[in-house]
């Protein structure tokens, strides 16, 4: 195969089998450990701001957004930004990434947190997040905490812990 027919699209109610099980291939059964993952616990997210990437039928990658309060700023945590083993290395993750961000910015989002490698994420924008400025509910490398601000002095207005933030009902 030496082009994919891929179609990004907002994630469906009825993905998220298939992206349970891209993420168990992904990162395994250790995944529910990490402090993001315990984070985006506390909260659903935004199924109008997470999209998957389709080959024909086939879910070969998936990106979720989910709403958080850094301190009294609120926020997006973005994450897992997962693709398919078998299709890594083909741009994507950089697809899902910019659509994701895209659609947040023309929601008027201020704000996007994750932890991730920061020479992949930096190509988007993301920085570390200043030292002590925020804290997660759980340790994590400070190295690998980073933030974009889609609207600007967004980052510097958050400080304190970040939280779920869940919907209301």
């Amino acid at each position: 195969m030496t082009e994919l027919s891929l179609i990004i699209r907002a994630e469906q109610p009825n993905d998220s089998e298939s992206i349970e099980r891209l993420h168990e291939r992904a990162f395994g059964p250790g995944r529910f450990a990490r402090t993001a993952s315990r984070l985006r616990e506390g909260a659903p997210h935004l199924l109008d701001l997470s999209f998957t990437a389709m080959v024909g039928t086939l879910l070969v990658g998936s990106v979720r957004l989910t709403p958080v309060m850094a301190g009294e700023e609120p926020a997006l945590m973005l994450g897992p930004l997962t693709v398919e083993p078998a299709f890594e290395s083909r741009g994507i993750g950089a697809a899902l990434m910019q659509r994701s961000l895209d659609a947040a910015k023309e929601q008027g989002h201020t704000l996007v947190l994750l932890v991730g490698d920061e020479p992949y994420y930096a190509r988007f924008g993301f920085r570390r997040v200043p030292p002590r400025q925020l804290q997660l509910p759980g340790p994590v490398n400070p190295d690998r905490f980073l933030a974009l601000d889609l609207q600007e002095g967004a980052l510097s207005r958050a400080k304190g812990i970040v939280t779920p933030l869940p919907h209301s009902a």
